[in-house]
Order: structure tokens, then C-alpha cells, then sequence
């Protein structure tokens, strides 16, 4: 069994102000023509195939395309799910008949966790879902975060897993262990998104999304693989890839990594004005990329952006070291101000934050009775 493991494409992905559909749709006909070459028995996407619930015209209609070439010319099987990103309620139009042609499309979780069978494996896949759903659907009063829905999910797939063929989990999660990027939107606050490695133990192979690092996490059977394209400068070091992974009848696996190469690069400079606008300096760089450029110069530069963009046209962020330096000895300072507030000055700025109602004396009033009782009670325990 040969399977080709894929996510987190996000059509319709907007950065810096500028829309990626153009360099998503270079990267995805590269992806084809692997697909084409390698001849897999199936392509895993594990979720967030578009940025937003509700994504642009021109991202719905290069995914069409892309699934087009994929499943029907070249007639090889997808197995899809919704992401944190999607709507899972969209992208599961048409998934009754998308399976006539083997398009297995997962959009919304059901309490029906029968595997989907293909050369002797069985791939269970499992959109994401907020806990609040998965409680109410499984009627397990016990689910309130990430990881108790991912425990009692693969609880109820391990009551029918055959252990005696190959398994491959498709899920859309932050496990453990994984390394987050500026552009993946926070499952909940705190910890409680994070879902423990332990669970996937059943499995022989675990394709997961969310993370954009294919390195966000090392396991044998557990993997990310990735964004197909850099979508902040925290990932400009990155090396996306695609996974490529072969399976024997036992579930042993083997693992290959294969790179598409982007049109235009995301990454950084750091300089001197006089040296970013050398020849000698930017006849050896690709000045096409999408760049993050940080600026040396202490003294006054009068439109530094548009003379930068004169030799770099995409120039998406600028900004000066000097600045940096003052900016992380302004939030030094602010953090240290707010140590020396008290808890009902710091909610009152919390509650600004978060609505526009008014604090009113009332409110204020209870507030405080309420944190005096608290207080009260932690110096008699």
C-alpha cells in the first residue's frame, strides 16, 4: 500500500494583504504531477483544505480542479477531512456520491466509525471538532477538551480495530509535542487543545494536520506533513514537503519525503539600506520572493519601502531594528506595570478588552466582594 499524506493547503490564504491563490495553484499542479508520477493508491488530505469557512471563488474553484486531475483523470482515491479552518458542513456536500468514484470526503464527525477499506488497510478518518459537539454527539458528559474527545474517539474505533491488518488515522490535531507557527489559528486557549501521542499507539501510521512544520513533531508512525506553502515569516527556514509513505500487509511502514519548489520563496533579510540596495548584494538574490527585510540603519530613512520595493517588489513587512529593541523594552515595561496592579484594575482592562458594554459601579462593586471572598478563603486553607 502506497499513499501519498498531505494538509493544511489553505485556498484562499491571505498574507500580508496579498492573496497566495496564485502560488497555491504552481504548488498544486506540481503536487498533480507527483501524484502522477508515483502512482499512489491513495492521497490523504488530512484538513484544512481551504483558510476560511467560507473561502473565495477563485479557492473553490482551484480546489475542484486540483480534485478533478487527482481523483477522476487520474483515477486515484482521496481521503479527505475538514480542518479547524474549513466548514465542515461544506465540504461535506456531495460526499454521498463522491464515493461512487472513491473521493472519500469527511467534513462533519459521526458516531459511525467504520473504516474506509483500500488494498487491505483501513483508514479511519476523523475530522476536526470542537469538544462541545463531540460531547453532545457521543453523549459522553465527560468530554470538555481536545484531548478527551481524541481519547474517546479512538475508544470507540478501538472497539472494532482489527489489529491483524494495517490502520492509518486521519486527524486534524495539535498532539503534543508539536511546534506551532505564527499562521495556525489557536484550537482554545490554554492547554486544552493539545492531545496526548499515547492515543495513536492502535495505529500503524497516523497522518495528521494542523501544525505547519513537517519537523513539528518526531515519531516513526505519528507525522505531520505540513503546509504545502510558507504562509508567515516564522516559517521562512522551513523545508515543506510533501510524505510519500509505503505500508506492508504487517503495517510496517517506510517514509519519503519529496520537496515541490514554490514560485516565489517567503524569507528574510537583514541590512544596511546602502548594502539591501547593492548591486553587488541583490544581483545574488531571488528578488522576486516574498521577503520580510529588518533594517540595520539607526538614523532617519524617508520612505524606506518604496525605495526597497524599487529593487524588491515584494516586500511584505519592514521594519527597523533600532525599532525592535524599543519595543520589546515597551512590553519589559508593561508587563511590569501590570504586576503592580491589582486584580480588579487588571479585570476592568480585561473586560474593556473583550466588550463594549460599560463597567458600571454595580459591577464593580461585586467584582470586588467576589475577590475579597476568594482571598478570604485561600489564608484559612
Amino acid at each position: 500500500m502506497k499513499f501519498i499524506h498531505t494538509a493544511d493547503w489553505h485556498l484562499g490564504k491571505l498574507v500580508h494583504g496579498i492573496y497566495m491563490t496564485e502560488e497555491q495553484r504552481v504548488i498544486l499542479n506540481q503536487f498533480v504531477q507527483l501524484v502522477e508520477e508515483e502512482k499512489p493508491d491513495a492521497v490523504i488530505i488530512a484538513g484544512d483544505l481551504y483558510d476560511r469557512s467560507v473561502p473565495p471563488t477563485d479557492a473553490v474553484e482551484l480546489l475542484d480542479e486540483v480534485l478533478y486531475s487527482i481523483n477522476v483523470e487520474l483515477q486515484t482515491p482521496i481521503l479527505a477531512i475538514s480542518g479547524n479552518h474549513d466548514s465542515a458542513e461544506r465540504l461535506s456536500f456531495g460526499s454521498s456520491w463522491y464515493k461512487n468514484s472513491q473521493f472519500y470526503m469527511q467534513g462533519k464527525l459521526t458516531n459511525d466509525f467504520q473504516p474506509i477499506r483500500l488494498n487491505g488497510a483501513n483508514f479511519y478518518l476523523i475530522p476536526y471538532a470542537e469538544p462541545g459537539i463531540v460531547r453532545e454527539l457521543l453523549d459522553d458528559p465527560s468530554i470538555h477538551s481536545h484531548d478527551e474527545v481524541m481519547k474517546s474517539v479512538i475508544g470507540r474505533i478501538e472497539e472494532g480495530l482489527n489489529t491483524s491488518e494495517p490502520n492509518v488515522f486521519i486527524g486534524h490535531a495539535f498532539v503534543l509535542g508539536g511546534k506551532t507557527t505564527e499562521s495556525e489559528r489557536m484550537l482554545s486557549v490554554g492547554g486544552s487543545g493539545c492531545v496526548s501521542q499515547e492515543y495513536f499507539e492502535p495505529f500503524s501510521y497516523t497522518a495528521l494536520g494542523h501544525l505547519h512544520s513537517p519537523d513539528a513533531i518526531h515519531h516513526d508512525r505519528i507525522r505531520y506533513s505540513g503546509s504545502l506553502l510558507k504562509y508567515s515569516f516564522s516559517e521562512a527556514k522551513q523545508k515543506k514537503q510533501v510524505l510519500i509513505v509505503e505500508m506492508d500487509d504487517k503495517g510496517n511502514v517506510q517514509i519519503e519525503t519529496k520537496s515541490l519548489v514554490p514560485k516565489r520563496d517567503m524569507r528574510e533579510l537583514e541590512g544596511y539600506m546602502d548594502e539591501l540596495l547593492d548591486a553587488s548584494f541583490y544581483t545574488k538574490q531571488n528578488v522576486e520572493d516574498y521577503l520580510k527585510i529588518t533594517l540595520l540603519d539607526e538614523d532617519a530613512i524617508i520612505d524606506p519601502m518604496g525605495k526597497l520595493r524599487q529593487i524588491y517588489p515584494n516586500v511584505l513587512h519592514l521594519e527597523r531594528k533600532i525599532e525592535q529593541k524599543d519595543l520589546k523594552e515597551k512590553r519589559l515595561f508593561q508587563s511590569m506595570k501590570s504586576q503592580e496592579k491589582n486584580e480588579l484594575l487588571l479585570f476592568k482592562e480585561f473586560y474593556r478588552e473583550v466588550t463594549t458594554a460599560q463597567f458600571t459601579e454595580e459591577k464593580e462593586k461585586w467584582l470586588a466582594s467576589m475577590i475579597d471572598e476568594v482571598k478570604r478563603e485561600s489564608l484559612i486553607k
